[in-house]
């Protein structure tokens, strides 16, 4: 864990309307891989380069995650219960979860990512932080990225990566970030693969509910020259369509998920 930076922040509130399928009864980051939520294999990816104090922006069925991190010991172990007017829970497993700490915040139904970004920074503190989405998963080094970031002294870093078509599109001189398109119609370079570190300053470029971070205040860092790409050739991908639910469940089931470095 780098001295300078502790939390990160995932997005977990958006509606998921790609993967109807799945989240009509909860939300994407709760839809499973393997049995584990995804957002579970987000946090295993930070925890295991020494990150795991998270900041969970709730929305959409937000009670579905609060129910989940709730009940994990509960779910997770072997229990005895003592009955009658005394109860008690004895719980006989421990598991390697048991350092993390995680925060679930309410951060509204309909606010964008810049919004429920701002609400999130509000309740950390003066401190720079992490940023992820809560569907996406990589094997890029977070460590080194956080590292890449305070080098460059950058305002906000990206793991940039190079999957096919559908994103923001990222042009890049050397390691900065010179132009931001959020959808182009074709794409041949890196996107942004979400994976971000945000000094506490950017807290400034956000204006309230309706703000979508990688609009308005993204370009702006990228005109100034303060957004910077760790460039990650190695593996990344979104579960953003009931396909790609599928394909990284198959990658999973045949123990070839190249995100596991836990």
């Amino acid at each position: 864990m780098h001295p300078k930076i502790r939390k990160v922040i995932l997005l977990c509130g958006g509606l998921g309307t790609r993967l109807r399928e799945e989240t009509e009864y909860r939300p994407k980051p709760m839809v499973p891989i393997g049995g584990q939520p995804i957002v579970w294999h987000i946090m295993k990816s930070y925890a295991h380069h020494g990150f795991k104090d998270f900041v969970l922006c709730l929305g959409y069925k937000g009670e579905v995650v609060k129910d989940y991190f709730r009940n994990y010991l509960w779910n997770r172990s072997d229990v005895t219960l003592k009955l009658g007017r005394n109860p008690q829970i004895i719980y006989h497993n421990t598991h390697e979860e048991e350092d993390w700490t995680v925060t679930l915040l309410e951060t509204g139904m309909q606010t964008m990512t810049g919004g429920r970004l701002l609400r999130a920074m509000e309740h950390i503190g003066d401190e720079d932080v992490m940023l992820t989405y809560g569907d996406g998963l990589t094997d890029s080094d977070i460590a080194a990225s956080v590292r890449f970031h305070y080098e460059q002294k950058a305002l906000v870093t990206m793991t940039a990566v190079r999957p096919a078509g559908r994103f923001g599109e990222l042009g890049i001189d050397g390691h900065t970030v010179q132009s931001f398109q959020e959808k182009p119609e074709r794409e041949t370079g890196f996107i942004n693969g979400g994976y971000m570190v945000l000094d506490k300053s950017v807290r400034e470029l956000l204006t309230g509910d309706d703000c979508i971070f990688e609009h308005a205040p993204l370009q702006k860092l990228s005109d100034s020259g303060r957004l910077k790409a760790f460039c990650h050739d190695g593996f990344w991908q979104c579960m953003d369509t009931y396909r790609e639910f599928e394909m990284l469940n198959k990658m999973w089931d045949s123990g070839n998920a190249p995100w596991k470095a836990w």
